[in-house]
Parts: structure tokens; C-alpha cells; sequence
């Protein structure tokens, strides 16, 4: 059977490249297949031929290309050299494409096992190549930390033996911290105020941060400044060793550079940091050389791809340490200050404490009857340890009047019986108790009795003598005659009672009597008066035998009335109650119920009794007070010069003012100090005028003309009179103010002004002015032929400084710098102020003060000649001198 289909022939058009399959040809043969796949087609046609040409052709057009690439990476892969030629040419780009993280972990092990083959098989050959990378790191960090510390240990010898040492030698114990730590800890304070990252190569600055509180001029010129000095050090003295400016310091400023690869980063520090402060700078340029290495590289004035880096910088700037009495600096002081005075008032109370002990310790030694045999003082008490007669005097109640505190006062006392006559005549006294006819006394170390006296007494006197102690004073009775029965004596002694009694305040005896050997009285007593019982005390009257019938009453004497009206007012501190001719009278200020209350005190005393005056008591309740400081406050503003009081009142305990007031018065808000007015409830309004005062009329013409040293103003009888000499612009301004000043009343004469006549001034200004210090090409030091010129430059500014000086009158001298068109016009900018910087050190080297000189560089942008002249750029290449009056 045959095929009635048409003959599938190969297709004519390619493809368009070599990913493409011709959808035409695709097609067609697609509907051959399908044409012959289909049973019917078979029963039809005879004559089919088993393996049809037609599926190769169709499988060369689907796969051809890929058995073909197929073949080709076999053949590849089956030769070793053609499949490392292979994977040499596409290793690189395939490195520098894969993840950081993946390459690292798969090359680790065979680079590590490399290293180490190469290590051992030739140590030497590593250290060749660590050597000049390694020995500079290595020395430098050797030299910081040396400098760490001989710094650490410079400040612990500089504070041991200081109040500071003692305080953080506390701190120290306290916090568990080294001695050294806390001393660096509070003496190195630090700022970094700026930093810089520097181009290496080409000198241009790359970022700047500045902190909050610091301030600078341009930071390109510092750049530049820093880059020119660092090439000038390594030309003028050789250095040829890759490295760059390490430390710089003016004052309190130091300049720290840390050189890197590709940039330098230079911070500006404030105070005195740490050494370990080196290693966070270093760290700081590290992590940007590794975020930035390509773009840092390449660096050429274009900042935007570095746009990170000032987000590093700024770590650096925060950088601070601050001292922790720190918080800081009045408060600071205040505090220091009190605890000063507290500590002197410590010492100074414990010095008077122990002068006082020492004074009693005297006291006591002096007393009769009392031996001190130990005394010492130990943490703020006082102990003291010896013999004492029971006669002698109180120790404790000898305190008083020494200041001494008696609950610090610790004592221990063993009690004797002194020999000395006092005290043996005290014994006597006391135990012979001798009626009131008989005296005893101490003649020549010898107790006398004289007077008159029972026989009984007597003989008891007698045998008092013959027991009293061998080396003890003698006791002579002598003297003594026998008289007077014993009831006449008892008798006696309770007249004398009962006359005591009647002179006490408060006490009235209205009878008494003596009955069968015992004693009775009566009569009224006040409570607050004393007590009759207690008065026996030294009568020699027996309590046991006195019997008392005493009725309580109250008293209308003054002092009586006194303390009942304290008792039942209890006025506040504030008062005092006092008798004055007869009156109870108040004085102070208190509350206005207390006065009430007093009101109705003294209302309700008694008919006959002493008045009762509360008119000196002053109201001082809060609505009151407050009205009062008030109107003192608004006394004192009307007081001031320059505040014009128009309106005050008080309302709903606030207050309220308002007037004129000049912005050079007193500020009204500092004058509430002192009054104890509430500042929150103070409501001002002040609007601002200008004052006619003169005082204040000076202070706004010395603001505004800032007159030189040679003039003087002063009020002289409200007139502002101007005297002295100035230059003639100045007085022109000062005439123009006398004209402004007298539309408003106020007299300002100028008439005493001359005119400052400075001819030798003039010549050396011009002189100098006209002096020009010229350099070479690149070079910012003059040649030695400029030496002659130097010299003659720093003789006449000397000489026209003393003369100013003398005339009252500031010089300074500008040093300008300029260079030739040569050049990046930065670099041309910084060799410009290196010129004048060098033209400074160089005068100052000759003994002109460094305050009168001012640097600046003017770069190429002020040239005395034309560039393009025969002698322009040798010309340009100068410093000029300019000369300022102030």
C-alpha cells in the first residue's frame, strides 16, 4: 500500500538564532506525524516504511543544538587539560559573583591547609612578609601603651597625696575599682569636638563632623593646613618612612592623626584623653576602610559614594568623658563649698569640742575633793576615770557652762574621804549638825567651833575630835559655851522657817503654832509657787514633826498670771510675753486666731490682776504676710533706676504689674529673690524702653562706640562729659551721638575730645605695609635672603606696638599669604597659609608678641601683579603685612 502523502522534505528557513525553532517547519511536520500515526491512513496506504526519515529530521529540528552542546561538554570534560583551561577563564568572575559568606566557608580549609604547609616548610619566608606590616603596628602599639602608662601612673602620683586622693581612694574601696582606674577615671576629661578624614593621597577632605558645641572655620582649609604641614615636616627634615602626623597640641587642644591605607583620620580633642583612646580612633578608620576601600580608592573631591562614613565619624565625636562632681560647674563649686565648710566646721567643732574637755578636765582638777586619774577622748565621746569625796563638787554638774555634752561624757568615779579642811568641816557639819549659836570654820588648817551651845552638843563635838583620822586637820571646840536648851534652839529654827515662808510669792501662812514638840501651819498657796516642803531643806527643822494645812488659791502677781497665760496660749516662737512696770505684755507677730484667742484671755483675767497688752503682736496670717512682701517687692521695684512701675495689683492670690523697664535694669524676675513672694504666682508685663538715666546712657555709648583706652566717659553732674584723645573718625562718630542724644534732653560733650596726632605711627605703618616677605615655587619657608627683611619687619612692629601701647591704642598685624596660579587651587590655598603661618613663627622668633599676629591665606585670589606677566608668579609668591588700630 502506498502513501498518497506528500514527500516531508527539510525545511529551508533557519532560525533567527540559535535558540529559536522554526514554528513552520515545526507545523508541518507535525501534521505529517500525525497523518501517518492514524489507523485509518494505515488500512489506505501500503508500502509505509518502517523507520521513517522524517522523526530524525524532527528530532535534529527539537534537540539538534543540545545533542550537539551536549557532545561538545563531553569531549570537554573527557580532556583534563581543556577543562582547566575551562574553569581558569570563568573562576574569577565566578569568585567575585558568590555570596562572601559561602566562598569564604569553601575555601577556608584549603587555604588554611596551604598556609600551614607553607609555614612549615619555610617559617622565614611569612615573616619576610609580615616584617614591614607588622613592626611599625606592633612598635606603635608598644609606644601607646608605655604612654598609657607612665600617664596612669603620672596622675596617681600627682593626686596620692591630695584631698582628691582621699576622696577617690574611697571611691575606689567602694566600688572595687583600682586605685589608677578612678584617678584617670575623674583627671582625664575629655571632648572630641571635631573629626576629619583626610585623602591620603591627594590631601582633599573626604567627611567632617563637627559636636554640638564646637565650633570651626572651614573645614577644606583646616584639611589643606594639616596636609601642608605634614608634607613640610617630611621635606624639611627627610622623613621618608610612610607614615603621617601623629600628635599635635595647642593648649587644651590636641590633634590625634591615625594614618590608614587610603585616608587619614584626624580627631580634634579637648582636654586630657586617655591613651586606649588611640585604639578607638584606629577601629573607627578600620571599619570605614573596609566598607569604603574601592570607593576611597578611587576618591577624587566627589563625596556621594562615601555617604556612611560620616554615620563612623560620628562615634568618634561622641567620644567624651566628663567628670562626675561633674552635672560638673557653680553647682559643683556650691557643693565643694559646702562640704568645705562643713568639713572645717567639723574640724572646728571638734577642736573647740576638745579645748572645752580639756578646759573641764582643768576645772575638775582644780575642784577639792576630786583627783583625775585617767582622761582621754575617743570617737567623738569623752572618758574620765578617778577619786572623788563625796563633798566635792558635782563633776556632772560642773559641766555646765563648759559647752561639753554630757550624754558624750562617760566617768567613773571612786569615792574617799578627803583630809582637807573643807571637807572635814563639812562631815562635822553634817554629823554634829551644830545649832545656829555655833560656828564652824577652818582657821590655819584647823577646824574652829566658837559660839553657844548645849552641854550634850558639846561633848558629842568632843568626841567627833578624838575619832576624826591621824594627819587630818584638829577640830577645836574650845571656843564653844554651854548655853541654850535644845527646844529654844528648835524654836528658833521654826521662826526662821516660817519667815521664808512668808516671803515666798504665792505662799500666804495665815497660822502657826509649836504643840508637844510638833509644828503646825496653815494658810493659801499658789500651785505654781514653791514648794513649803521643799523649803525645810537647811532649817535643821525635823519634816518628820512638821505638819502643814495649805488651801490652793491663785495668785494675781504678775509672774504667776505669766505662766498660766504661756500654759493655757502657748503662744507660737514668734511671741514673746514678758512683764514689763506691773503688765503682761506681748510682742511678736502670730496668726490672727491666736490673737484672738489672747483677745479673750485678757478679757477674762481677773479684777485687780496685772492687764494683759497684746497690742505689740503684729497679724501674720498667709493672706496677710503675703500682701506684706508683696508691697516691699513693689517698693523695691519703684526703687530701681530704669523700671517704671504703671500698674500692681492683687487678685485671687495672684499678683499682677506691669510698667516700663530698660533691658539694662535690674531684671524684675532677680528681685523677687529675698522678698518670699511666690515667683509662680507673679504675673508681669514689662514693656521696654530706653532710659534717660545717664548711667544707662553710658553703658549704650560705650556698647555702640566702643571708645579706645586714651578716653574716658563720665556723669559729672548729669552731663556725660567725653575727655581724652582718639582718632578722627572716632570723634566724628561721637559728635554724630551728642546730636542724636540732645533731641532727647540728654547732654553728651565731646568739647573735651582732641584729636590723637600720631605721625611716627604713620611713617612705620606705611613702612611695614610696604614690606613683603617673598618664597619660591612649593615652598613654604623664605630663602635666607628674606632674612635681613625679617629682621628689619619685627624691629618696626615691636616698635609701633610700644608706641600704641603708649597711646592707648591696640595694634595688630594681618599676615596674609598668597601663591602663584601653579597648582589645585586647594593646595594653592593651604601653601598660602602655611607661608604666613611660618612668617609668624619665624617674627615671633625674633620677639614679636604672638597675640598682635593674625594669619590668613589668600591662595591665588588677591595677586599683587598679573599671572601672566614676566615677574607674576614670583611676585605672587609673598606674604603681606597689614596693620590694624583698634
Amino acid at each position: 500500500m502506498t502513501s498518497t502523502v506528500d514527500p516531508i522534505s527539510l525545511p529551508k528557513k533557519t532560525a533567527s538564532n540559535d535558540s529559536e525553532i522554526d514554528r513552520e517547519a515545526l507545523a508541518r511536520l507535525l501534521v505529517e506525524i500525525a497523518r501517518n500515526v492514524d489507523p485509518d491512513y494505515h488500512a489506505r496506504f501500503d508500502g509505509v516504511p518502517t523507520a521513517d526519515p522524517r522523526m530524525e529530521t524532527l528530532r535534529q529540528l527539537l534537540v539538534g543544538r543540545e545533542i550537539s552542546e551536549l557532545s561538545r561538554v563531553t569531549d570537554l570534560l573527557d580532556e583534563p587539560e581543556q577543562l582547566a583551561a575551562a574553569v581558569g577563564g570563568v573562576l574569577p568572575s565566578a569568585a567575585a559573583r558568590a555570596p562572601h559568606a559561602q566562598l569564604g566557608e569553601a575555601l577556608a580549609p584549603a587555604v588554611e591547609r596551604a598556609v600551614q604547609r607553607s609555614i612549615q616548610k619555610s617559617p622565614r619566608t611569612l615573616t619576610d612578609i609580615l616584617y614591614p606590616v607588622f613592626l611599625p603596628a606592633i612598635r606603635k602599639s608598644i609606644g601607646e601603651k608605655i604612654d598609657q602608662t607612665f600617664q596612669s601612673l603620672n596622675e596617681t602620683l600627682r593626686h596620692i597625696f591630695t584631698w582628691h586622693g582621699l576622696k577617690w581612694r574611697f571611691e575606689s574601696w567602694r566600688t572595687g575599682a583600682s586605685f589608677s582606674e578612678v584617678v584617670l577615671k575623674h583627671s582625664l576629661v575629655y571632648h572630641v569636638e571635631h573629626v576629619f578624614l583626610i585623602h591620603r593621597n591627594s590631601g582633599l577632605l573626604i567627611a567632617h563632623v563637627t559636636a554640638d558645641n564646637a565650633t570651626s572655620e572651614d573645614p577644606q582649609l583646616i584639611s589643606s593646613m594639616l596636609s601642608a604641614i605634614q608634607d613640610f615636616v617630611k621635606d624639611s627634615f627627610n622623613e621618608k618612612e610612610q607614615s603621617g602626623l601623629d600628635t599635635i597640641r595647642f593648649g587644651e587642644l590636641r590633634l590625634w592623626s591615625e594614618v590608614g591605607p587610603f585616608a587619614t583620620l584626624v580627631a580634634v580633642i579637648r582636654g586630657n584623653p586617655p591613651e586606649e583612646l588611640h585604639e578607638i580612633v584606629r577601629d573607627v578608620l578600620l571599619r570605614i576602610h573596609d566598607e569604603c576601600s574601592q570607593a576611597l580608592e578611587q576618591f577624587d573631591g566627589d563625596s556621594s559614594q562615601l555617604v556612611g562614613v560620616e554615620t563612623q565619624l560620628q562615634t568618634c565625636v561622641e567620644l567624651k568623658q566628663e567628670d562626675s562632681n561633674q552635672g560638673f560647674p557653680w553647682l559643683v563649686m556650691a557643693a565643694v563649698l559646702l562640704i568645705l565648710i562643713a568639713a572645717g566646721g567639723w574640724f572646728f567643732l571638734s577642736w573647740q569640742s576638745g579645748q572645752r574637755w580639756q578646759a573641764y578636765v582643768s576645772r575638775l582638777g582644780t575642784q577639792p575633793g576630786i583627783i583625775v586619774a585617767e582622761q582621754r577622748v575617743r570617737d567623738g565621746q569623752f572618758y574620765i576615770a578617778g577619786l572623788r569625796d563625796p563633798l566635792s563638787a558635782d563633776p556632772q554638774s560642773l559641766l555646765s557652762g563648759t559647752q561639753v555634752d554630757p550624754a558624750r561624757v562617760h566617768s567613773q568615779w571612786q569615792f574617799y574621804q578627803s583630809l582637807e579642811p573643807e571637807f572635814v568641816l563639812k562631815r562635822l557639819t553634817a554629823s554634829l549638825a551644830p545649832p545656829a549659836s555655833v560656828r564652824l570654820s577652818v582657821v590655819d588648817n584647823r577646824i574652829v567651833a566658837e559660839g553657844e551651845a548645849t552641854a550634850a552638843w558639846i561633848d558629842r563635838a568632843r568626841a567627833a575630835a578624838q575619832q576624826l583620822s591621824a594627819g587630818g586637820p584638829e577640830f577645836d571646840v574650845g571656843g564653844v559655851r554651854n548655853v541654850m536648851s535644845p527646844e529654844e534652839h528648835e524654836a528658833e529654827r521654826w521662826q526662821a522657817y516660817v519667815s521664808r515662808l512668808g516671803t515666798q510669792p504665792g505662799v500666804i501662812v495665815s497660822e502657826q503654832k509649836i504643840r508637844d514638840g510638833q509644828f503646825y501651819v496653815a494658810g493659801l498657796r499658789d500651785p505654781l509657787a514653791a514648794d513649803p516642803q521643799s523649803l525645810l531643806s537647811g532649817t535643821q527643822v525635823d519634816p518628820a514633826r512638821v505638819h502643814s494645812d495649805w488651801k490652793f488659791y491663785q495668785s494675781l502677781e504678775p509672774e504667776f498670771v505669766l505662766k498660766r497665760l504661756t500654759a493655757s496660749l502657748y503662744p507660737p516662737d514668734t511671741v514673746r510675753l514678758s512683764i514689763v512696770n506691773d503688765r503682761i505684755v506681748a510682742e511678736g507677730e502670730a496668726p490672727d486666731t491666736w490673737i484672738d484667742r489672747a483677745r479673750a484671755a485678757a478679757r477674762q483675767l481677773s479684777a485687780g490682776g496685772p492687764e494683759f497688752d497684746i497690742s505689740k503682736v503684729r497679724d501674720v496670717s498667709p493672706e496677710a504676710r503675703a500682701a506684706e512682701h508683696w508691697q516691699y517687692y513693689v517698693s523695691r521695684l519703684e526703687a530701681q533706676p530704669g523700671i517704671i512701675v504703671a500698674q500692681q495689683t492683687a487678685r485671687g492670690g495672684h499678683f499682677y504689674i506691669s510698667g516700663l523697664r530698660d533691658p539694662l535694669a535690674a531684671d524684675p524676675q532677680a528681685l523677687l529673690s529675698g522678698t518670699e513672694v511666690d515667683p509662680a504666682r507673679v504675673h508681669s508685663q514689662w514693656q521696654f524702653y530706653q532710659s534717660l538715666d545717664p548711667k544707662f546712657v553710658v553703658k549704650r555709648l560705650t556698647a555702640s562706640l566702643t571708645p579706645p583706652k586714651s578716653v574716658q566717659l563720665s556723669i559729672v553732674q548729669g552731663r556725660i562729659v567725653v575727655v581724652g584723645e582718639a582718632p578722627a573718625a572716632w570723634i566724628n562718630r561721637a559728635r554724630a551721638a551728642a546730636e542724636q542724644l540732645s533731641e532727647d534732653g540728654v547732654v553728651l560733650d565731646v568739647s573735651q575730645l582732641s584729636e590723637l596726632n600720631l605721625p611716627e605711627l604713620n611713617r612705620l605703618r606705611e613702612a611695614i605695609q610696604a614690606t613683603d616677605v617673598f618664597f619660591y615655587s612649593g615652598k613654604v619657608v623664605p630663602g635666607p635672603e628674606q632674612t635681613p627683611v625679617l629682621d628689619r619687619l619685627a624691629d618696626q612692629i615691636k616698635e609701633f606696638a610700644q608706641s600704641a601701647r603708649k597711646s592707648g591704642i591696640t595694634a595688630r598685624f594681618m599676615l596674609t599669604g598668597h601663591s602663584d596660579g601653579t597648582g589645585r587651587e586647594t593646595a594653592n590655598a593651604s601653601i598660602s597659609a602655611a607661608r604666613a603661618e611660618t612668617v609668624r613663627a619665624l617674627l615671633n622668633k625674633r620677639g614679636v608678641a604672638p597675640e598682635l599676629l593674625l594669619v590668613r591665606g589668600a591662595g591665588t585670589f588677591e595677586p599683587v601683579v598679573p599671572e601672566n606677566s614676566q615677574t607674576g608668579s614670583s611676585t605672587n609668591r609673598r606674604v603681606s603685612i597689614t596693620v590694624n588700630l583698634d
